[in-house]
Protein backbone atom coordinates (compact mmCIF):
# COMPACT_ATOMS: atom_id res chain seq x y z
CA UNK A 1 0.00 0.00 0.00
CA UNK A 2 1.49 3.42 -0.95
CA UNK A 3 1.76 6.39 0.99
CA UNK A 4 1.73 9.92 0.25
CA UNK A 5 5.66 10.04 0.82
CA UNK A 6 6.03 7.09 -1.77
CA UNK A 7 4.60 9.69 -4.47
CA UNK A 8 5.96 13.12 -3.28
CA UNK A 9 9.48 11.97 -5.17
CA UNK A 10 7.13 11.06 -8.02
CA UNK A 11 5.81 15.08 -8.60
CA UNK A 12 9.06 16.64 -7.30
CA UNK A 13 10.50 14.81 -10.88
CA UNK A 14 7.24 15.49 -12.79
CA UNK A 15 7.49 19.25 -12.04
CA UNK A 16 10.74 19.61 -12.86
CA UNK A 17 10.53 17.96 -15.91
CA UNK A 18 7.72 20.29 -16.41
CA UNK A 19 9.81 23.33 -15.95
CA UNK A 20 12.33 21.79 -18.85
CA UNK A 21 9.01 21.29 -20.92
CA UNK A 22 8.54 25.10 -20.60
CA UNK A 23 12.41 26.29 -21.09
CA UNK A 24 12.48 23.79 -24.66
CA UNK A 25 8.83 25.43 -25.34
CA UNK A 26 9.90 28.59 -25.42
CA UNK A 27 13.10 27.85 -27.26
CA UNK A 28 10.79 26.06 -29.94
CA UNK A 29 12.57 23.12 -29.61
CA UNK A 30 9.91 20.73 -30.11
CA UNK A 31 12.35 17.79 -30.55
CA UNK A 32 13.21 17.90 -26.51
CA UNK A 33 9.45 19.09 -25.81
CA UNK A 34 8.75 15.99 -27.11
CA UNK A 35 11.16 13.89 -25.43
CA UNK A 36 10.47 15.37 -22.10
CA UNK A 37 6.07 14.59 -22.87
CA UNK A 38 7.38 11.07 -22.93
CA UNK A 39 9.68 11.22 -20.09
CA UNK A 40 6.90 13.12 -18.14
CA UNK A 41 3.96 10.13 -19.53
CA UNK A 42 6.16 7.94 -18.03
CA UNK A 43 5.72 9.73 -14.26
CA UNK A 44 2.22 10.01 -15.37
CA UNK A 45 1.64 5.87 -15.57
CA UNK A 46 3.96 5.35 -12.01
CA UNK A 47 1.47 7.57 -10.44
CA UNK A 48 -1.01 5.19 -11.59
CA UNK A 49 0.69 1.74 -10.73
CA UNK A 50 1.19 3.57 -6.69
CA UNK A 51 -2.21 4.53 -6.61
CA UNK A 52 -4.47 7.75 -6.87
CA UNK A 53 -6.46 7.02 -4.27
CA UNK A 54 -3.31 7.07 -1.91
CA UNK A 55 -4.39 10.72 -0.36
CA UNK A 56 -7.67 8.89 1.00
CA UNK A 57 -5.38 6.59 2.88
CA UNK A 58 -3.12 8.66 5.20
CA UNK A 59 -3.95 12.44 5.37
CA UNK A 60 -1.89 13.08 8.93
CA UNK A 61 1.28 14.52 7.31
CA UNK A 62 0.18 17.79 6.31
CA UNK A 63 3.26 19.52 5.22
CA UNK A 64 3.61 16.66 2.42
CA UNK A 65 0.08 17.19 0.98
CA UNK A 66 0.58 20.81 0.85
CA UNK A 67 3.95 19.98 -1.17
CA UNK A 68 2.22 18.20 -3.09
CA UNK A 69 -0.67 20.17 -3.85
CA UNK A 70 1.92 23.32 -4.89
CA UNK A 71 3.86 20.81 -7.17
CA UNK A 72 0.40 19.62 -9.15
CA UNK A 73 -0.07 23.69 -9.41
CA UNK A 74 3.40 24.53 -10.79
CA UNK A 75 2.73 21.57 -12.99
CA UNK A 76 -0.74 22.90 -14.45
CA UNK A 77 0.68 26.48 -14.77
CA UNK A 78 4.19 24.94 -16.29
CA UNK A 79 1.42 22.96 -19.00
CA UNK A 80 -1.01 26.19 -19.63
CA UNK A 81 1.92 28.11 -20.76
CA UNK A 82 3.19 25.48 -22.66
CA UNK A 83 -0.10 25.12 -24.44
CA UNK A 84 0.14 28.55 -24.78
CA UNK A 85 3.30 28.19 -26.49
CA UNK A 86 2.57 25.63 -28.76
CA UNK A 87 -1.05 26.36 -30.19
CA UNK A 88 0.25 28.86 -32.40
CA UNK A 89 3.12 26.13 -33.50
CA UNK A 90 0.37 23.43 -33.77
CA UNK A 91 -2.01 25.73 -36.11
CA UNK A 92 1.10 26.74 -38.55
CA UNK A 93 2.08 23.30 -38.73
CA UNK A 94 -1.82 22.45 -39.47
CA UNK A 95 -2.17 24.98 -41.87
CA UNK A 96 1.21 23.01 -43.44
CA UNK A 97 -0.20 19.92 -44.10
CA UNK A 98 -3.68 21.27 -45.40
CA UNK A 99 -1.89 22.87 -48.06
CA UNK A 100 0.50 20.09 -48.80
CA UNK A 101 -2.80 17.83 -48.79
CA UNK A 102 -4.61 20.55 -51.09
CA UNK A 103 -1.53 20.78 -53.46
CA UNK A 104 -0.99 16.98 -53.70
CA UNK A 105 -4.95 16.49 -54.70
CA UNK A 106 -4.72 19.24 -57.32
CA UNK A 107 -1.66 17.42 -58.87
CA UNK A 108 -3.45 14.36 -58.39
CA UNK A 109 -6.36 15.52 -60.04
CA UNK A 110 -5.57 17.52 -62.62
CA UNK A 111 -1.86 15.99 -63.54
CA UNK A 112 0.31 19.02 -62.63
CA UNK A 113 3.32 19.46 -61.52
CA UNK A 114 6.00 21.80 -60.59
CA UNK A 115 8.21 21.15 -63.33
CA UNK A 116 5.51 22.12 -65.80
Amino acid sequence: MSTPLDTLPIYENMAIISEQMLDAARKANWDLLSALELRSSEYVELLKQKGASEDQIDNSDNAVRERKVALIKKILTDDRDIRDLTEPWMKQLSELIKNTSNERKLVQAYGLSQGN
